[in-house]
Parts: structure tokens; C-alpha cells; sequence
């Protein structure tokens, strides 16, 4: 289970973990850019499924100022359409062009307190969250989208300009724990 949720203006957690890519990744990697979103996710969520080409449109658009990296950490024992194997088939069959890391302790995910998939948290330059959330208003009608909370906080972070909403509640599925005995 999560702790706290990481506050806004908190330090990130760094976390070195392994990806579908076969390398390892942590926030350092990134130091050129000016911001890095954090995306909770897994394989199997419906709301993850449907907001995989939102995310992926957002790492080209953003592409020489940001990173993004998708982390799974859902008990994959007991979910195995989340196993490391069946994340590494669905980076490639989808074509992700951002990395799509493993948790495998879910360590990562309490440090943020993550609780949902697809969970944002966007990190200025000096890795500081300003934005936590959802990407938008309409998970599964991109067509009817209102509100682009993720674009309009990366925009405001990118123009230098105070986060117009930093905070939003979370929609998908939760993340699986894993059962402590």
C-alpha cells in the first residue's frame, strides 16, 4: 500500500530501475531536460490502454524540453498480464517511445505514493513535483477531451509561469499490491 502521496513542491524519490528496453533508468539520466513526467501504468488497465497514444503524442510534442518515463509496479504474481515479459511484448508491439520501467518491489510507487494507473507526476528542472494527477478530462473519448490538465502544466512549467492547476484526483485502476504476510 502507498504511504503519502508526494506533495507539491516535494523533491522526487530517484529510483534506478530496469526497463523493456533491456537498460536501467533514473531521474539523473535526464539532467537536460526541463521536465520529466512519471507515469504509473501497467499493462492491463483499460484507462492506461486508452490513454497510451495521449502519452505517446505527448513525448513527441514535448519531445527536446521532456521525458517521459512509465514505471508498472502491480504485484505481477497475481496479475501476470503485468509481468516484466508481458511489458517488454507490449513496448514493442506498441511502439512506446518513451521507457517503460519495472518496480519490481513496488518500492518506487509507495515513495510517490502512487495508488492509481495511469497516476502523473510531473517534475520541474530541479525534480520538484508541480503537477499531480490525471492527463485529462475524458479517458476514453479523446475527441471530447476539455480539460488537458498534463499539456497545460507542462506549457505553464515550460513558459516559467506558476502551475494554473497543480492538483487533480486520480482516475484508473489501482495499483495491485502484492499481500504482506
Amino acid at each position: 500500500m502507498a504511504t503519502e502521496t508526494l506533495k507539491i513542491g516535494s523533491h522526487a524519490p530517484d529510483f534506478n530501475l530496469p526497463a523493456t528496453d533491456g537498460k536501467n533508468y533514473s531521474l539523473n539520466l535526464f539532467e537536460e531536460k526541463k521536465a520529466i513526467v512519471v507515469i504509473f501504468s501497467c499493462n492491463h488497465c483499460p484507462y492506461v490502454q486508452a490513454y497510451e497514444k495521449r502519452i505517446m503524442e505527448i513525448q513527441e510534442d514535448y519531445s527536446a524540453n521532456l521525458q517521459i518515463i512509465a514505471i508498472s509496479s502491480n504485484d505481477d504474481m497475481n496479475y501476470p498480464e503485468d509481468s516484466f515479459m508481458k511489458m517488454i511484448e507490449r513496448h514493442s508491439s506498441r511502439g512506446f517511445n518513451f521507457p517503460y520501467l519495472h518496480d519490481s518491489t513496488q518500492s518506487v510507487a509507495k515513495a510517490y505514493g502512487a495508488t492509481h494507473t495511469p497516476e502523473i507526476f510531473l517534475l520541474n528542472s530541479e525534480r520538484r513535483l508541480v503537477f499531480h494527477g490525471k492527463i485529462d478530462d475524458n479517458w476514453n473519448e479523446p475527441e471530447n477531451v476539455k480539460n488537458k490538465y498534463l499539456r497545460d502544466a507542462i506549457d505553464e512549467l515550460l513558459d516559467g509561469k506558476q502551475i494554473s492547476v497543480p492538483e487533480t484526483f486520480t482516475i484508473g485502476c489501482t495499483i495491485k499490491w502484492r499481500q504482506t504476510k
